[in-house]
């Protein structure tokens, strides 16, 4: 591609043209030919590395900052939104190729997005997903080289919508962060149609206030055709009352399009009855809790909007199975139940206590942790919700990174001391797990909250295998 056709025709009147071979904005990825582009992120400064992208081969660098190098510099306002669109236009604007369907929330983005998946593979197209737990087309597992956990940088964001387009997809689907929109990763993107979950207390350490927090989330139906609002929410009406786009509200409440009703909450899943255009319709997910209705609610709507068939949508969720990390059954062949979720914000947190207490016949053992250099005003209240609602607390560690993991366990003992419910603090996450099972009896449910489908723990800098399915098979065989 020419450079004039990635940066513009303004490029001739300062430069000759030139061939382009790529975009990268870190320097020690690099190759002849690239477009470097410098960005000013949290931990440094691309605008310190353009030496080292020249002295790779970079033809042109794009900087917001005066740089000393002799190649052609094309200087802006604001680089993340130029190589967002230059990664649209490198790769042809793949997300017009195809419906999208963005999902933003605090908590239930990675499971919504599988539940439309399987009601759109239901309804006979192809569909891929993005998110927290992989990037797939159908079955095929794509590889990234992303390091963003939910919401890819807008230049891999184009190149996974560039192998959906070459996949053969018909929709994708996917998770939409708060930092994603806060930092124009999907800037360029048009959503068909965009979901809001919930809005509960996480990323503070980020968005600094609720406020902040919330207008980043709200962003989404700034650049959606159709929306899908939990309506129980505040934070949903708030969307529904400033939204321009079409918005179908969802929950258990009045003044929704689709209410649920009738719940009934068993091990296995959940049952319960919709209520849209005056017509009842029983459903059945095969994942227990009130936040799984709320869940599968979201994904009706968003189906709906697409214009799939009611018939059609209620045998998508009874198709779907549960998600890695998302209240997931670890077989052990004990008397006891362990669960895995990913629950690691307050909601979260009691959202898989309270689901667990609706089916366990013995005791709740809740093991968590609260991940370090990250808001830590949650930690307090996650013990206060975890030492009130179950019946046995482990706290231990999650991703400590680079704050010393006592002191944060002190910030979550703050809570729990409060409620009076029975606790242990065992600092290393493996030692804790095995006295969670040594400790467990017959029909107690374990909950090891917090790492969900990670299979790492980040100490310090760095990443350490940590698989918790791992850790529990290889306790109970020692």
């Amino acid at each position: 591609m020419l450079a004039s056709e990635l940066l513009g025709n303004k490029w001739l009147e300062e430069h000759v043209d030139i061939d382009i071979t790529g975009i990268a904005y870190d320097s020690r990825n690099v190759l002849p030919g690239n477009v470097f582009v410098c960005i000013k992120g949290y931990e440094t400064d691309g605008h310190r590395f353009a030496k080292m992208a020249e002295d790779n081969g970079a033809a042109v660098i794009v900087a917001e900052e005066k740089i000393d190098v002799s190649v052609p510099v094309w200087y802006v306002e604001n680089s993340r939104l130029e190589i967002a669109e230059m990664a649209c236009r490198y790769y042809d604007n793949p997300s017009k190729k195809f419906r999208l369907i963005g999902v933003t929330g605090t908590n239930g983005k990675t499971t919504i997005t599988y539940l439309i998946k399987s009601i759109i593979e239901t309804a006979g197209m192809r569909v891929g997903v993005i998110g927290t737990n992989q990037n797939i087309i159908g079955d095929k597992v794509l590889v990234t080289q992303s390091t963003t956990p939910t919401t890819p940088n807008s230049l891999e964001l184009q190149q996974l919508f560039a192998e959906m387009v070459g996949g053969n997809a018909e929709c994708v689907v996917m998770e939409v962060s708060s930092h994603a929109l806060e930092l124009d990763r999907v800037h360029g993107c048009h959503f068909d149609v965009g979901v809001f979950t919930n809005l509960t207390q996480d990323h503070l350490d980020f968005h600094k206030t609720m406020e902040n927090y919330l207008k980043a989330k709200a962003k989404l139906f700034d650049i959606s055709d159709k929306g899908v609002v939990n309506f129980d929410d505040d934070a949903g009406k708030f969307i529904c009352k400033n939204s321009d786009c079409t918005v179908l509200k969802v929950g258990l409440g009045d003044g929704c399009d689709i209410t649920a009703g009738n719940i009934r909450i068993f091990a296995r899943g959940v049952d319960f009855d919709i209520d849209y255009n005056g017509v009842k319709y029983p459903v059945h997910l095969a994942i227990p809790g009130q936040f799984s209705v709320y869940n599968a609610v979201c994904a009706m709507g968003a189906a709906l909007q697409l214009g799939i068939d009611m018939d059609i949508i209620i045998k998508g969720l009874a198709n779907a199975s549960g998600v890695m990390g998302r209240v997931e059954v670890v077989p052990t062949d004990t008397e006891y139940t362990v669960i895995i979720d990913y629950a690691h914000t307050p909601d979260g947190l009691e959202n898989i206590i309270r689901a667990v207490k609706e089916f366990a016949d013995g005791r709740v053992i809740t093991l968590f942790g609260c991940g370090g250099d990250r808001d830590n005003t949650k930690r307090p209240i996650m013990g206060e919700i975890a030492g009130r609602l179950s019946d046995y607390s482990i706290i231990t560690s999650d991703n400590p990174r680079t704050e010393n993991p006592v002191k944060i366990i002190e910030d979550i003992e703050a809570g729990i001391k409060n409620t009076g419910g029975e606790y242990v603090v065992i600092t290393d996450r493996r030692e804790a797990i095995g006295h969670a099972l040594d400790c467990a009896r017959k029909n107690d449910v374990i909950i090891l909250a917090g790492k969900g489908q990670e299979t790492y723990q980040i100490i310090g800098k760095e990443k350490y295998d940590f698989d918790e399915r791992v850790v529990i098979y290889q306790h109970l065989n020692r």
